[in-house]
């Protein structure tokens, strides 16, 4: 918690002798760290863990299609996305806590995509991206599943076909900021609606 300009500690409630006794004169000490509770950010426990979490968040791929071209090339130096400290796809799935499903989900696929998923670590994301991936797309028959989350629990929905390297990162922008908000993934957020 940052303080607001004007807001000072005496008024959230911290009884120290300077701030309770403003007239008196102040040590060097004090004079040297003055404006000290207006530089010093405040932060809980819980937010600094999903800040970490945000900030090396390693992917692992699951492309099946056209939008896994789309998505390897969020690595290139155009888009970049190591600024998200997201540099490495990462093979093992033991090594992830992102998992990014691109393309059309198959019936075939299903067992080795939970298979994946199950062997990630928590917490652990999902990342749906494509039509495909999202809701079946233009493939509405009986080889292709409707939506992965019938396989896995999806946190974030990138629509397109095939969607933009941009939309990927506007969709791990959107999933950083829920993650900062407290929003828990969503396989908790099944279990609890079970």
């Amino acid at each position: 918690m940052a303080l607001d300009d004007g807001q000072r500690l005496r008024d959230l409630g911290m009884k120290s002798e300077r701030l309770l006794w403003p007239t008196k004169s102040s040590s060097n000490i004090e004079d040297e760290v003055k404006d000290l509770e207006h530089k010093v950010g405040l932060t809980t426990l819980e937010k600094a863990v999903a800040w970490a979490q945000t900030n090396s968040m390693w992917p692992d791929t699951f492309g099946l299609a056209c939008c896994a071209i789309e998505m390897m090339s969020i690595v290139t130096a155009r888009y970049d996305i190591a600024r998200f400290g997201m540099a490495p796809f990462r093979g093992p799935p033991r090594q992830a806590d992102l998992l990014v499903v691109s393309g059309r989900g198959s019936h075939k696929m299903a067992a080795p995509l939970r298979q994946i998923y199950d062997q990630m670590l928590e917490p652990k994301w999902v990342i749906a991206m494509g039509a495909c991936a999202s809701s079946g797309g233009m493939f509405n028959n009986y080889a292709i599943v409707q939506s992965v989350d019938k396989i896995v629990p999806v946190d974030m929905y990138v629509p397109g076909c095939p969607p933009r390297p941009e939309q990927l990162i506007e969709g791990i922008v959107r999933l950083h900021e829920a993650v900062r908000a407290g929003v828990p993934p969503a396989y908790e957020l099944r279990s609890v609606a079970s």
